[in-house]
């Protein structure tokens, strides 16, 4: 029989909620599913369903809805079917005005549920969608609190100030219940959980709620109420949740600032680009709206009716409760006409208001192709003269020489340019006779002392030595493998030259290397002295002509000298042969001693 009800029962409901061709059937509309969202109940605990006709009291008002003969009706759509299903009502599934009660709910309870108000000439139904979870479905951050299946609110209290925590929904549990609710308290912080009784001096429990007597920044954190109570016999519970928030204190100055732009500052735009001007506005909190605009000539941008122009918001940060919000304006295809605009920047709150104008200025384009241009000539230019440095930095060294150098014959009382030192075998001395010596007084000009040649006999090798090395203005040394062995003329005339270069500073000694030598074959002076002097490294052949890189290094280390025709070079071969002489008989009528002379 109870069979043969509900079936009646269901085939007058589908009559109901379908159109139908008897004109005393009214039409159902339909609002489709709540916007809501689903509705979470955990798994043996106590949940409800409210009907979404009566969120909206001036559209549906319950009471009123059964004073004009309106009956409210409930229908479940289980998941995986097709066809809606009357509710049967029982002692877990109750109505009571517009909710429908699961004391407790079961996993099979998830699906859509219809709730329809209708009455012999109009017809309403909306849909809402119940998911049912179970324990291992939720995440939890500590082990010691319950798991929450609802939604979690939110509180702020304000800093130094009190404020009494309810337990959410507790008062509509309270006329279902058959005693008195009883509520447990847990506090979650910093992945730490504290278990009742946690309370002390600032925090009690004050009958079902909790009380704050005075807010600190460690009270703040996810707080879980546990509601426990008796229906028929049964204890049933339910879980919520409170995200308590620590703000500043409403003493404090309320009204809202524009951070930036600042009064002086200017943005840069370029023509036919995409402009951005930023707004940052700090909002102290309160309880109340708050907003954050531009305006453009004084109309907002959806009063502009420009597509050019478009802003984006986003909060930028939130310190207890304060927060600093940005607002970007942006204006694709920046126009000259945009730079006489008004552009202005403005925050309210309930407290007060605050606008702050944009100043543009139009950035001077710079000729790229031209400024590429003159830094690609210049970048070729410095490469050009880099490699022209590189490979005629002796060229150019000697016309700097040839023009800026200070001729030494000037500056000191030296009677030679150049002295040479040599091993004496056949081979290093025909070098030094046939090539250097002819090169360096007939066409380089240089006045040349060779001791072998110049010196007189008769007279004291070391003596005559020091004087001919103490004359001189460089000492060329021709380094080959058999120069300087250890007692030995060349040995004395290189420490010579080295001790000159050393005290005096005006003597030089230039290192020509007629052979290849070993280091290990040097000699231990010139080991010590290498660092210090310039090496010339002859090359056979490829340094035979004048204009060979070997007499081009000479000459820089030699001292500087402007011949420039073979005439004067003849004059003076000839004139220093002749003071030559002049000097060797006056030096024989003054004395006896020996007179060396070193002809260039």
């Amino acid at each position: 029989m109870s069979s043969y009800v509900s079936t009646l029962v269901f085939l007058c409901s589908v009559a109901a909620v379908t159109q139908s061709n008897h004109l005393t059937e009214p039409m159902c509309y339909d609002w489709g599913e709540s916007s809501n969202g689903t509705v979470s109940v955990l798994e043996g605990e106590a949940g409800w369903l409210s009907c979404p006709l009566f969120s909206h009291p001036s559209v549906y008002n319950y009471t009123s809805a059964q004073s004009a003969g309106h009956n409210l009706f409930w229908y479940r759509l289980p998941e995986g079917h097709d066809l809606e299903q009357p509710i049967t009502y029982s002692s877990r599934l109750s109505k009571d005005r517009e909710r429908l009660w699961l004391q407790p709910a079961v996993a099979e309870d998830s699906g859509l549920y219809i709730c329809m108000l209708r009455n012999k000439s109009s017809c309403s139904k909306i849909a809402m969608r119940l998911k049912v979870l179970r324990h291992e479905d939720l995440v939890q951050d500590s082990d010691c609190q319950p798991p929450v299946a609802a939604a979690t609110s939110s509180v702020a209290i304000p800093f130094q100030e009190g404020h009494l925590l309810d337990c959410p929904d507790l008062q509509d549990v309270t006329k279902m219940a058959d005693s008195e609710p009883n509520v447990t308290w847990y506090h979650v912080t910093n992945n730490q959980c504290f278990k009742p009784p946690f309370w002390d001096n600032n925090r009690q429990q004050k009958g079902p709620g909790l009380m704050i007597y005075n807010m600190f920044l460690m009270f703040r954190g996810l707080y879980v109420c546990t509601v426990t109570y008796l229906r028929r016999g049964r204890t049933l519970n339910f879980t919520r949740s409170i995200d308590v928030i620590a703000v500043h204190s409403p003493s404090l100055p309320k009204e809202p600032s524009i951070l930036r732009p600042s009064r002086n500052h200017v943005f840069t735009v370029r023509q036919g680009m995409e402009a951005h001007l930023q707004c940052v506005g700090l909002f102290p909190y309160l309880e109340s709206s708050w907003d954050i605009w531009w305006t453009v000539d004084g109309k907002t941008l959806d009063k502009l009716a420009d597509p050019r122009f478009s802003k984006i918001n986003r909060q930028m940060k939130d310190d207890y409760g304060d927060r600093t919000e940005e607002s970007v304006l942006v204006i694709q295809d920046f126009v000259s006409e945009d730079l006489r605009r008004q552009y202005n920047c403005s925050v309210k709150n309930s407290r007060g208001f605050e606008t702050r104008s944009a100043q543009l200025q139009e950035e001077v384009s710079l000729p790229s192709v031209e400024l590429g241009c003159g830094l690609g000539v210049t970048l070729v230019l410095m490469l050009l003269l880099f490699v022209v440095y590189h490979v005629f930095w002796l060229e150019l060294l000697l016309i700097y020489r040839s023009w800026f150098g200070s001729d030494e014959r000037h500056t000191d009382d030296k009677e030679y340019d150049v002295y040479i030192s040599y091993a004496r075998n056949s081979e290093d001395e025909q070098f030094v006779l046939s090539t250097l010596r002819k090169v360096l007084e007939n066409d380089l000009g240089y006045s040349v002392c060779i001791f072998d040649r110049d010196s007189l006999p008769g007279g004291t090798i070391t003596d005559e030595t020091l004087s001919f090395v103490a004359r001189s203005r460089r000492v060329l040394v021709v380094v080959s493998p058999g120069y300087a062995t250890q007692g030995s003329q060349a040995l004395l005339e290189l420490k010579a030259g080295i001790d000159g270069m050393a005290l005096s500073g005006d003597l030089r000694v230039i290192l020509v290397q007629f052979k290849p030598v070993r280091w290990q074959g040097w000699v231990r002076e010139l080991r010590r002295a290498r660092v210090a002097l310039a090496l010339v490294q002859w090359q056979g052949d490829k340094s035979s002509e004048l204009t060979s890189r070997f007499w081009k290094r000479l000459r820089v280390e030699l001292p500087v000298r402007r011949v420039s025709s073979s005439k004067e070079l003849m004059r003076l071969h000839s004139q220093n042969s002749t003071n030559s002489q002049t000097g060797l008989i006056t030096d024989t009528v003054k004395t006896p001693q020996k007179v060396f002379n070193c002809a260039a």
